[in-house]
């Protein structure tokens, strides 16, 4: 990647370490690095284009990760492979967060050719938990593999708006009368990934 786009591309995940998309600006952007502040135009129209490349990165990581499991891994039973991969995504906070965004905005704000590149690195993700899954458990059929990753990827969109709860919320929810019981990131994945494995 262009080195300045990589420092680009870093200031906005430093900012979204303590904000929320909607929150950040081109203008926080461009106060955090070295460019001027209109050089961020060479390399993205758009704030939605900053963060499609932090979200295609975030699912290059990812895969990365999975490919390790892929490769160090002979065998697994179910209870061993929904803790690998809760795993990964308790690593992925960013990307939890990214998808409870709301993904419509960025990509429709966001180039063709970038978001082609988006989601070849999604299309890499989804085949590489596809593998797993025909690797570690060969007994399911291609439907069951299917039915795994189409209700597995839409139930990571709500990770991080469960297990990660503002104090707001809390007050809001204790007010409301719900009774709620916190799950950090693994126990959420785990106990989500166990249940789809059948």
């Amino acid at each position: 990647m262009d080195k300045n786009k990589a420092e680009i591309l870093s200031a906005c995940e430093r900012l979204y370490e303590t904000h929320n998309f909607k929150d950040i600006t081109i203008k926080d952007i461009g106060d955090k690095i070295t460019l001027s502040r209109p050089s961020i135009y060479n390399y993205f129209e758009t704030k939605e284009e900053i963060f499609l490349l932090m979200f295609q990165k975030e699912y290059e990581e990812w895969t990365k990760e999975l490919e390790i499991i892929i490769n160090n891994n002979a065998s697994l039973t179910k209870k061993e492979f929904a803790s690998l991969l809760a795993h990964t995504l308790e690593n992925k906070k960013r990307l939890l967060k990214l998808l409870s965004t709301n993904m419509y905005s960025i990509e429709e704000n966001s180039r063709i050719e970038n978001l082609v590149e988006f989601k070849k690195a999604y299309k890499e993700a989804v085949h590489t938990v596809k593998l797993c899954i025909n690797k570690f458990f060969p007994s399911k059929n291609e439907n069951e593999v299917m039915e795994f990753l189409y209700t597995f990827f839409p139930f990571m969109y709500g990770i991080y708006p469960y297990t990660i709860v503002t104090y707001k919320q809390k007050v809001a929810m204790e007010k409301a009368g719900i009774d709620f019981k916190y799950y950090s990131i693994y126990e959420m994945a785990y106990n989500g990934i166990l249940k789809l494995l059948g």
